[in-house]
């Protein structure tokens, strides 16, 4: 479970800061408080992933190993 919480934190980490970075460069672009907005924004975002990535992960998982024939279980060689 740890490992999951911490995998959750890191991408999350990332991929909320680099979608938030880029959609308000495009939607507001480089204004004088672009870093306080991003960040901001960032926080927030980051804030409703982690527990989303927690709770969906599991069935999206699921579905993909459906989708694949794959039995739902923890393999370690990708296929």
């Amino acid at each position: 479970m740890k490992a999951k919480i911490a995998f959750a934190m890191i991408m999350g980490s990332i991929t909320t800061g680099i979608i938030s970075f880029t959609l308000i460069a495009v939607n507001v672009g480089f204004i004088e408080r672009f870093l306080f907005v991003w960040l901001r924004s960032w926080a927030l975002s980051y804030l409703l992933a982690i527990p989303a990535i927690l709770i969906i992960s599991p069935k999206v998982q699921l579905l993909v190993d459906n989708l694949f024939g794959r039995k739902a279980q923890n393999k370690t060689t990708l296929e």
